[in-house]
């Protein structure tokens, strides 16, 4: 893993693209020295979309599977946006 700023990233784009691209390099790009972004290689991109995909029906399961254990009784719209603070 790499560090550069925005001034080097953009002075040497094609360079840290192919670094990325075809060895799989990630690079974190700086704005002010704060890490604020990162480029990582489609490989990533899509293994973490997949991941995420994952996570989410994970998610969706188990509110399913409570819901079912609940009887099926739901909350009233209401109720959720009382406690959510919403009118």
């Amino acid at each position: 893993m790499i560090r550069v700023s925005t001034a080097e990233l953009r002075k040497h784009l094609s360079d840290n693209l192919s670094r990325v691209a075809y060895r799989g390099e990630l690079i974190l790009v700086q704005k002010n020295g704060k890490d604020t972004a990162a480029l990582i290689s489609i490989e990533d991109a899509e293994l973490l979309e997949r991941l995420e995909d994952e996570a989410d029906l994970r998610a969706a399961r188990r509110a399913r599977n409570l819901h079912l254990r609940s009887g099926g009784k739901g909350i009233p719209w209401e109720q959720v946006k009382r406690e959510a603070g919403l009118k």
